[in-house]
């Protein structure tokens, strides 16, 4: 399959992410560019990746099969104006990793009817273990698909969606997910230490415990319940720990607190597309 000469528009912490990505599955540095407003970070990803950097963001999109849009959404507009009067792109894919821009927003920037997917990337995608939702409008072909799937199946995995909406539930889930574990185990941590255990003992068992349970449920056969059940004897240290949990009702707060996050993004995401509307 012929890959696809890509343009990050932004060279931000995700974008690098994703890059490094790329080069480490083995991905041509001649077929990526990055653009950025501070030249040091373009000086620092031309000598330490040896990918194309430009400072303008027409002169990178040019050369692009698909131009990936790494910015902030209050400057989305500018960059998509600046981008709009380029013949070339009409062709061309749009990639959004920013939060809350909308398909139709992208597309109300272009004459040109575009083919646009969105991406919605959790930090764990600095590891190369990511976890990304996709949604592509209905003008993206089979294969663009393959393309983005590729770009961040290169650090972690994907899972697309039909319904745009429905990436305001992975921003709850996955977006704001590795939040919610951390905070887990920061409260493990704090327990273990308040039972007794030195601070940096505490901190090698919660993280190892925590990493081996995630190994665990990734590798098995069996369903997470299954799991559970079986570190769970009757009666015994696990079951009793369980039951506070149960008592207090803990998969109720888990899915108020998703579905809090999940609210907030829909909120972010209109007050996002208004005021960058109203701006431009």
């Amino acid at each position: 399959m012929h890959k696809p000469t890509l343009a990050f528009i932004g060279a931000g912490n995700m974008a690098k992410s994703i890059i490094n990505g790329l080069l480490t599955q083995g991905y041509s540095p001649n077929l990526i560019w990055a653009t950025d407003t501070k030249q040091e970070a373009l000086t620092s990803l031309a000598t330490n990746l040896g990918i194309n950097t430009s400072s303008d963001n027409n002169e990178a999109a040019k050369h692009a099969d698909i131009v990936i849009l790494a910015v902030k959404p209050q400057v989305m507009s500018d960059v998509l104006n600046g981008l709009s009067n380029q013949p070339s792109l009409d062709k061309t894919l749009f990639l959004s990793i920013a939060a809350g821009i909308t398909s139709s927003f992208i597309q109300q920037h272009f004459i040109t009817e575009l083919p646009i997917i969105r991406a919605m990337p959790n930090t764990p995608a600095m590891i190369g273990c990511g976890a990304t939702g996709l949604y592509a409008n209905d003008s993206v072909s089979e294969e663009q698909k393959a393309y983005c799937e590729s770009i961040f199946n290169a650090v972690g995995t994907t899972c697309w969606v039909e319904d745009e909406n429905t990436l305001d539930t992975i921003t709850a889930i996955s977006g704001s997910g590795p939040a919610y574990f951390f905070l887990f185990m920061e409260s493990l941590i704090e327990a273990a230490i308040q039972h007794g255990l030195a601070p940096e003992i505490a901190k090698q068992l919660v993280m190892q415990t925590a990493k081996g349970a995630a190994l665990m449920a990734i590798e098995s056969d069996q369903e997470i319940a299954s799991l559970r059940q079986n570190v769970t004897s009757p009666g015994g240290t696990t079951a009793q720990a369980l039951s506070v949990f149960e008592q207090n009702n803990l998969r109720q707060l888990v899915n108020n607190a998703t579905t809090a996050a999940k609210q907030r993004a829909q909120e972010l995401s209109r007050l996002s597309n208004t005021t960058i509307e109203n701006k431009g």
